[in-house]
């Protein structure tokens, strides 16, 4: 499984609805809807500022992330943006990998 981050910010239409349903309800959907695509929910936290919500989520795959992200913001409550989290040890694996590559100017 592969970790993300997603980032939430509420239009005005998920504003409403938070008000009307609070936060645990909509832990719940977001539980399912991770569920459905075959992952789990680590985190999720309410927050001040730029966004409304951080999710931490454990998918299958890159294609599950976007699926995610895709359904969530075409329904009108949400706009989310999508981090890659890489654990210590792919970080590892990717300073262990051969790159050809030249520094503009070098």
């Amino acid at each position: 499984m592969s970790k993300y981050l997603f980032k939430v910010k509420l239009t005005v239409d998920g504003l409403h609805g938070l008000l009307k349903e609070g936060g645990t309800a909509r832990r719940e959907v977001v539980d399912r809807m991770v569920q459905s695509l075959g992952g789990r929910v680590e985190s999720m936290y309410w927050a001040f500022g730029d966004e409304d919500a951080y999710v931490t989520v454990d998918l299958p795959s890159n294609t599950s992330a976007a699926a995610m992200g895709l359904i969530t913001s075409a329904a009108g409550g949400v706009r989310t943006s999508t981090v890659v989290l890489l654990s210590p040890d792919e970080i590892d694996d990717a300073v262990r990998q051969k790159v050809d590559y030249r520094a503009p100017g070098a």
